[in-house]
């Protein structure tokens, strides 16, 4: 099955995000992928804002060979690819108005994508207000969508559809304090693409509310890292 077909399949859908440049040595990343393991997530996903080449390749490299999960590509940046990854998020955040991030970085990645034997999926990026300045606000210079303005973030990301996105990222950006609402969250739905929601999941309630809400898969990054025991919370309410 295709990445996207077992996304736009799930409801209660489960990634973790790796941050490569939170892990300073290849043991520290080998400890975090094996405990990993054990929460069985439906995806992997690898990225962050600032990243380097060398690092981001390196955990791919690694988490592809320790886990058996799928690994999706979530790119900062044009040099943030690699084929030994199952499929790349293709983002175009649209909720900015910065033209290197919305065809930019693109463009600059086409070279070495078109070598590429990788699902590549276009995907409509909406960083939405989690009530701190995010790494992605900084590094692009775009403005979220404040978490009431569900009229905003509904056309934005319909106009995301027509232009021919086949999913929905609504992330309120990493370590945000409040999670992106139900409400905002059942505005997005009503797109009828599938959604993945981020930022702020700090709690199995919160997860659980986000599903409810709309949300075929959330992803879950600063969490783990603050509480790496929480990997079995989230394995017991995935086998739930």
């Amino acid at each position: 099955m295709h990445i996207f077909d077992k996304i736009s399949s799930l409801t209660k859908g489960i990634a973790i995000l790796i941050d490569p440049d939170k892990f300073k040595t290849k043991e520290s990343l080998a400890d975090f992928l094996m405990k990993i393991k054990l929460a069985e997530p439906d995806f992997i996903f690898v990225g962050g804002s600032s990243v380097a080449k060398s690092d981001f390749d390196q955990c791919v490299e690694m988490a592809k060979k320790m886990l058996p999960t799928p690994l999706v590509l979530f790119p900062g940046a044009s040099h943030h690819l690699s084929n030994n990854a199952d499929a790349l998020l293709f983002l175009s955040l649209i909720s900015g108005r910065n033209p290197d991030f919305l065809i930019g970085q693109h463009v600059e990645a086409i070279d070495e994508l078109e070598k590429m034997n990788i699902e590549t999926i276009p995907t409509s990026y909406l960083l939405i207000d989690g009530g701190k300045t995010s790494s992605v606000q900084y590094v692009s210079g775009t403005q979220p969508i404040p978490q009431d303005e569900f009229s905003i973030a509904r056309k934005t990301a319909l106009a995301g559809k027509h232009l021919g996105h086949k999913l929905i990222y609504a992330d309120a950006g990493s370590g945000a304090i409040k999670p992106i609402s139900s409400e905002m969250i059942q505005a997005l739905s009503s797109v009828k693409s599938p959604l993945i929601i981020g930022g702020g999941l700090g709690s199995i309630n919160s997860i659980e509310a986000a599903h409810r809400s709309g949300a075929n898969l959330v992803v879950i990054g600063n969490k783990l890292e603050e509480d790496i025991d929480f990997l079995l919370d989230l394995r017991d309410y995935m086998k739930a």
